[in-house]
């Protein structure tokens, strides 16, 4: 039996990069998935490419600004295929700006987008997981939740609260059988990375062939690395963990560069 099967999942911001990576992962597993996104073209791209391999999948769009799109997003899941078992808390803005120079509405929209919207996502989704005996929540993080680049810095805050409201959430939800996990990813090469490279930085693709000659392992990551750890926390493998936070990255947080 695959290691989802029956299960349904919700995956935002899974219209392209590491979400879809997850959303075609979970599909092949065996779960029934919600994608969702901004782009319905690439959302319904998704929904494709999953149904072209035998799975199930529907597409919802919403900005997750919204309580009420994020709200409407865990009741569509339910909806449609009856319950809800894994929610993937995704969906991030990786928006520039350091700590001096930030606009606060650009502060407002990265914390709404990647620790407010998380926070309303996981909170409807209890009680149709209480209701299933239990489920799976993934947080997908950041290694910058640390400290972080100067360049990112209410990114990095937004990471950095995600890990409080995973353990917090953990130690709460536990008593459902209801599991938190995070995942704080390193550098993914992914269609959101190339754009911002090259509109918020001015780069063209050189700067790819620069940070693989940074990497230890000879590449950077892809969504489907991501995808198989995310997996193992929405699985029955991990039954027993919960609070846990994996850093998914070929140097560990603070390490120096290979020299």
């Amino acid at each position: 039996m695959s290691a989802l099967a029956g299960k349904v999942s919700v995956v935002t911001g899974s219209t392209s990069g590491i979400g879809r990576g997850i959303a075609e992962h979970f599909a092949a597993l065996g779960s029934d998935v919600v994608v969702h996104g901004l782009d319905r073209a690439e959302g319904l791209e998704t929904v494709r490419r999953v149904t072209a391999t035998g799975g199930r999948a529907e597409y919802f769009d919403g900005d997750l600004t919204s309580e009420e799109v994020c709200r409407a997003l865990i009741r569509f899941a339910v909806d449609r295929y009856g319950g809800l078992d894994i929610l993937v808390n995704n969906a991030a803005d990786t928006g520039r700006g350091d700590l001096e120079h930030v606009p606060v509405a650009r502060w407002d929209r990265i914390l709404a987008v990647n620790l407010r919207a998380p926070f309303i996502l996981l909170q409807e989704s209890i009680a149709p997981m209480r209701a299933r005996g239990g489920g799976s929540v993934v947080n997908i993080g950041s290694v910058l939740a640390y400290v972080g680049e100067p360049k990112l810095g209410a990114y990095s805050v937004s990471k950095g609260g995600l890990m409080t409201l995973t353990k917090n959430a953990a130690s709460l939800l536990n008593r459902d059988r209801i599991r938190v996990n995070q995942i704080n990813v390193g550098w993914t090469l992914t269609e959101g990375e190339r754009r911002v490279k090259r509109e918020q930085e001015g780069k063209d693709d050189g700067w790819i062939a620069e940070a693989i000659a940074t990497r230890p392992f000879g590449r950077l990551l892809a969504p489907r690395d991501i995808a198989y750890a995310a997996a193992y926390f929405a699985s029955s493998e991990s039954e027993c963990v919960t609070g846990s936070v994996l850093d998914l990255e070929q140097y560990p947080p603070g390490a120096l560069p290979n020299s």
